[in-house]
């Protein structure tokens, strides 16, 4: 293993766990609260966060992953997998990180349709504390908003 390593293990997992939390938070907030007039300002919760906690997640993954046993055949080796609290706290960052960028997805496609920012934040919370329930949702409405545009043409 790498030297520059070493340091970074010697975190603890609730640090490493609140600064990714912390970040993440960020990103909602920008999302949800700002204005997205600025291209700079987006890109924080749609590339830079997301890609940082990508970095957070290889290390994670990268140094752990096979040193357990476990894996992803079945739901009693995702559970074996999860057994060790840094593949835990990976995990935590993997959700993190989707469903952030998920998020700046959901907005700049509902910026570009025209959904009010009072309907976006709804669907972005939703997003943040629910993922796929706040992707689905925001789908159903990109659906229905087309065909009631494609019928009234």
């Amino acid at each position: 293993m790498p030297d520059f390593i070493e340091p970074i293990r010697q975190v603890p997992l609730e640090t490493v766990f609140s600064i990714a939390s912390a970040m993440t938070l960020l990103g909602w907030a920008i999302l949800i609260l700002l204005p997205r007039r600025s291209d700079m300002l987006f890109s924080i919760p749609q590339y830079i966060i997301p890609f940082l906690l990508a970095l957070l997640y290889a290390g994670f993954i990268m140094t752990n992953f096979f040193t357990v046993d476990g894996g992803y055949g079945s739901l009693a080796a995702v559970k074996l997998l999860f057994q060790k609290d840094e593949l835990i706290l990976a995990g935590w960052i993997h959700y993190l990180a989707f469903d952030l960028f998920i998020g700046a997805w959901v907005a700049r496609q509902a910026d570009a349709l025209g959904i009010h920012r009072v309907i976006q934040a709804v669907l972005l919370l939703a997003t943040f504390m629910f993922g796929p329930i706040g992707l689905g949702l925001f789908l159903v409405m990109k659906f229905l908003m087309r065909n009631a545009h494609q019928t009234a043409s």
